[in-house]
């Protein structure tokens, strides 16, 4: 059975999540570009290299071409974003909780946890959809050499007269399958270390610094494992010109399997799981902290 301080307030995990979101990005956007750049690169053609060897080889000539602002190309779209989309996953993963419990005191088990979890990836999606398809538009951007998008309020403009609020959300669908189950992994895990990592007779709540980010990046890492297939093909589709997939992630994973294989859906693993740990291990030690503040200074809230 699983643990929790109680009660839970889904408002206070809003603010909380706010700002342990910032933290997230700030650790961990130079590895989503790299790992965005691996599974967008182009098919080489036959006795050709392809563009990057790999995420070493990414990183190095990312840096050499553009410096540290290319490694942090596109992150105007998931700071706006970020603050909103991590506030709305931890109040979604608190209303999740919240609407499980009979009583204020009742102890969730990790299935439930899980799937309050998912219900927080449901929550975010709305937010998620359109900064994911910005971001990765301007962090392709600056490698196949074209400036179509001045920044993320001309690339959200220029997708909008396109095509509307459908070019915004293009991947929706995509993001969906990738956030709902990965999302409940990402909670349940967190959740599931700190009770572990609670000495006996203490409560989580008083965990260590270094405990809660031990749990919050290993928390990560289970996360993607199950999120990189999906966000591969979210990248690929987000990305692609308009058109070239009519049947959504279908057509992106036959095309994927048929001409790169099954290895092709865990393109950029290296540069997720590098950038995983410690963007994680921020992003809840930033919520942890945020909300030790909270409790002090609003404790009915």
């Amino acid at each position: 059975m699983a643990k929790q301080p109680q009660p839970i307030s889904p408002f206070k995990n809003f603010f909380a999540g706010g700002f342990g979101g910032v933290c997230l990005v700030f650790v961990g956007h130079p590895l989503d570009t790299i790992k965005v750049r691996l599974q967008t690169q182009p098919k080489p053609q036959p006795g050709q290299a392809p563009l990057y060897s790999g995420t070493f080889d990414c990183f190095r000539k990312t840096l050499v071409g553009e410096g540290v602002r290319g490694l942090y190309r596109g992150m105007a779209a998931p700071i706006i974003g970020v603050t909103p989309m991590y506030a709305v996953c931890f109040f979604g993963f608190g209303l999740g909780k919240r609407l499980q419990q009979r009583k204020p005191d009742d102890v969730l088990t990790y299935p439930q946890l899980f799937a309050a979890g998912m219900l927080s990836g449901v929550f975010t999606t709305v937010i998620m959809a359109p900064g994911e398809r910005i971001k990765c538009l301007l962090q392709i951007q600056a490698a196949t050499g074209e400036t179509k998008y001045s920044g993320s309020l001309d690339c959200a403009k220029q997708l909008y007269r396109e095509a509307g609020i459908r070019g915004v959300y293009k991947g929706t669908v995509l993001t969906l399958m990738r956030d709902v189950p990965a999302s409940g992994m990402y909670f349940m895990t967190y959740e599931w270390l700190k009770n572990i990592l609670t000495p006996q007779g203490k409560s989580v709540s008083d965990l260590s610094v270094p405990r809660i980010l031990f749990a919050g990046g290993l928390a990560g890492i289970f996360n993607w494992v199950v999120a990189i297939p999906p966000d591969v093909l979210k990248s690929r589709f987000q990305t692609a010109p308009d058109g070239k997939y009519p049947n959504g992630f279908r057509d992106v994973l036959r095309e994927l399997i048929r001409e790169e294989g099954v290895a092709s859906l865990y393109k950029g693993f290296t540069a997720v799981m590098i950038r995983a740990f410690p963007a994680n291990a921020a992003c809840f030690l930033g919520f942890e902290v945020a909300m030790k503040f909270l409790n002090w200074v609003a404790p009915g809230l």
